[in-house]
């Protein structure tokens, strides 16, 4: 298998003389001509994306993963890494310096096409390749901040950030300052006002492997309520969920009536005429496999014990999971659960001696999430009624139960039920968040939604980041023959450091602050 590495320089001449932090910052996205058309920065934009996945590396941090015994085997030793939050030394597909490489480039990218319509004299014809830069840039840096450092909260003008890169590179080996994670939500920030009014749809050939409209508003969503903007999480989703939400909702049941096997669920799921998937990514990852249905990525994996008493197997206030009408797939061979939402699709280079690269498509935006992003917002605003509204919309979606989601049904069931241990797991956690979360009808309501955000976003590395949000404590534990249970020591603290997943070694080397350990 071919492992891709970046190694992306400003000028040619001297690069082979300086290794540093500027091979991933200082990015010439497009060195083979000047980018001075309007053709040339559309063109340019496709690569505003990132080719590297976060889902591996968050997904296996989480708690949507055990050790599944000595049985098994991973594909790589970052599965491992990931699994016990230690510092990486991979620097293959998924890894913390993929990631980083990946998404830089992407901003390089994105800089560079801002700065190629500033210099054409930002006509107004180009608004939106310029609402595209933008969103892209902001959904990059997004992405680093929530995986390298703290969650946003109180502290966060103290915590370590993530270079903002606003322009384009210039110099060989410039230093880079982190900042804080304030300074770097509030340029974010400043990215997607400025970009929302700029995106226009009618740029797209394919919409859905863009920033379109609904996406844009989607990411805009999401952001805002990790920043803490409810007000502006209610406004922005509106635009997603337009007055009817079930209308633009996921055919969760068409979808259910799909075969597990081969690729009919996930080429579905990503589907360009799907109405609830809203931006597809491309990226090269080994997940599509490590998550797939094959032996190899076992060890560490979402297992039927987490399935069944917390994930996607597991009851609420609807009842059973058989309520569902997409159910997860098991296998008696391996101890994997699955949700077919995305599988590998391999890039040959050399068909003869099978080299390639592995991909992964991922919906990175959703309807559906949109909408449980909304309720949470109604949460925080102690607004119970349109809270239960979404979710019981969410529900009527995804089940037969939508009915059965009532205010006095959640408050009832998760009142009723005792916090998670390793040995007697629940679907409900303590919250240990930097902000005040009443007990009784808030918590409820909070553990419900999260509860379903993990439900549906199970292998999306989405509950890494509600993990660190809500100050969950994580606990290891080895599952041999799906009884025998033995708990690790290594507990993830509230506030544990290595919440902050470390940045690359080379990156430290170069001169930036690493993460405390």
């Amino acid at each position: 298998m071919k492992i891709r590495h970046l190694h992306t320089f400003i000028i040619a001449v001297v690069a082979v003389l300086f290794v540093s932090c500027g091979d991933f910052l200082e990015v010439s996205p497009d060195n083979r001509a000047l980018v001075d058309t309007d053709s040339k920065i559309t063109n340019l934009l496709v690569s505003a994306y990132p080719d590297q996945s976060a889902w591996l590396l968050c997904e296996l941090s989480s708690d949507n993963a055990d050790d599944n015994g000595s049985t098994w085997t991973t594909t790589t030793a970052l599965e491992k890494q990931a699994f016990t939050w230690s510092d990486a030394s991979e620097d293959q597909q998924d890894s913390p310096q993929a990631i980083w490489d990946g998404y830089y480039h992407a901003i390089a990218s994105a800089n560079q096409a801002l700065q190629a319509i500033n210099d054409l004299g930002n006509p107004t014809r180009l608004n939106a390749q310029k609402g595209e830069a933008l969103i892209c840039r902001a959904y990059c840096h997004f992405v680093l901040v929530n995986v390298f450092c703290k969650s946003y909260g109180a502290n966060s003008s103290a915590d370590l950030g993530i270079p903002y890169m606003s322009k384009t590179e210039t110099k060989v080996s410039p230093h880079y300052e982190r900042g804080n994670v304030a300074d770097v939500y509030s340029k974010i920030d400043a990215d997607i006002q400025a970009a929302l009014p700029l995106i226009d749809d009618q740029i797209y050939s394919v919409i859905k492997y863009h920033f379109n409209r609904k996406a844009a508003y989607a990411f805009a969503t999401r952001f805002n309520l990790f920043y803490r903007n409810y007000n502006k999480v209610i406004e922005y989703a509106q635009n997603v969920l337009t007055s009817d939400p079930l209308s633009v909702l996921r055919d969760w049941q068409y979808g259910g009536t799909l075969s597990n096997n081969d690729n009919f669920r996930p080429d579905w799921y990503i589907g360009n005429d799907n109405r609830a998937t809203l931006l597809d990514i491309t990226t090269q990852s080994l997940w599509g496999r490590v998550a797939g249905p094959s032996f190899g990525g076992s060890k560490y994996s979402h297992n039927a014990m987490i399935a069944d008493n917390e994930t996607v197997s597991s009851s609420g206030p609807w009842g059973s999971s058989g309520m569902f009408y997409f159910r997860s797939a098991s296998y008696s061979q391996i101890p994997k659960v699955i949700s077919r939402k995305f599988v590998e699709y391999f890039e040959y280079t050399d068909p003869v001696n099978g080299i390639g690269y592995p991909h992964i498509v991922q919906a990175e935006f959703t309807t559906d999430e949109a909408l449980l992003c909304r309720a949470e917002a109604y949460i925080l605003k102690k607004d119970y009624d349109n809270a239960t509204k979404d979710l019981a919309t969410f529900m009527t979606a995804y089940s037969s139960a939508g009915a059965l989601m009532t205010r006095t049904k959640i408050n009832s069931f998760y009142s009723g039920i005792g916090y998670y241990t390793p040995t007697i797991p629940t679907v409900k956690k303590h919250l240990n968040p930097d902000f005040v979360i009443e007990t009784g009808e808030q918590e409820n309501f909070i553990d419900c939604v999260l509860h379903l955000r993990r439900i549906l976003t199970i292998h999306e590395g989405l509950r890494w980041f509600d993990v660190k949000r809500y100050g969950i404590e994580l606990n290891r534990r080895t599952i041999e023959g799906n009884t025998n249970i033995s708990v690790s020591s290594d507990t993830l603290k509230v506030n544990d450091p290595r919440r902050a997943i470390q940045i690359p070694q080379n990156v430290i080397n170069a001169g930036i602050t690493a993460n405390p350990r």
